[in-house]
């Protein structure tokens, strides 16, 4: 073989390395973007899930303790604050004022203790209760996989594949620190 040959070849090894080399950074980007959004989306499904339970509880709370409007409208206006909740942030501080609301509501529910035995408000705030530990897992998991994402697109040479392609950073899920804490039910 001339020289000629040997060097095209090695030309041609060295951009076949490149482009294997650029659409694996690519690939391991949309895996890890679908990973965030997929996370997301279980946020998104234990909130709704939350969101549900909360008009069978206030009006298990309406029936005993009528005199708490106020309470009890902060709930439904909370609740509908996180329906109307598009972004990352803005799901993020309507979950934090829906469980400050709660948090409440579950005050008031100690002054009742005709309430606090009823069947009905026990399984409901079990379930409730339940939820909030699985939106707790499900934050902590979309977290995690933003974290794997923004890492992954800032690093050398994956950061010129997202910087080409336009892929930014993504939020991270910050809820309040009212948010974090499970509304304490007791029914001592």
């Amino acid at each position: 073989m001339k020289k000629s040959g040997i060097i095209a070849l090695i030309i041609v090894a060295i951009v076949l390395i490149v482009i294997i080399m650029f659409a694996s950074s690519y690939n391991g980007i949309i895996a890890k973007a679908e990973e965030v959004d997929n996370k997301f989306s279980t946020i998104d499904t234990q909130l709704q899930r939350r969101a549900d339970l909360i008009p069978n509880l206030v009006n298990t709370v309406k029936g005993y303790a009528s005199q708490e409007q106020q309470v009890i409208d902060s709930v439904t206006e909370a609740r509908a604050k996180l329906a109307g909740a598009a972004t990352i942030s803005e799901k993020a501080e309507a979950d934090g004022e829906l469980t400050s609301a709660l948090n409440r509501l579950m005050v008031v529910v100690e002054n009742y203790p005709d309430l606090k035995s009823s069947q009905n408000f026990i399984q409901l705030s079990d379930e409730l209760a339940g939820t909030e530990n699985r939106i707790a897992t499900a934050r902590r998991d979309y977290n995690e996989a933003v974290k794997d994402y923004n890492l992954k697109i800032k690093k050398f040479p994956t950061n010129l594949m997202a910087n080409i392609f336009g892929y930014e950073q993504k939020e991270y899920f910050e809820a309040s620190e009212a948010s974090q804490e499970v509304p304490n039910v007791n029914f001592d």
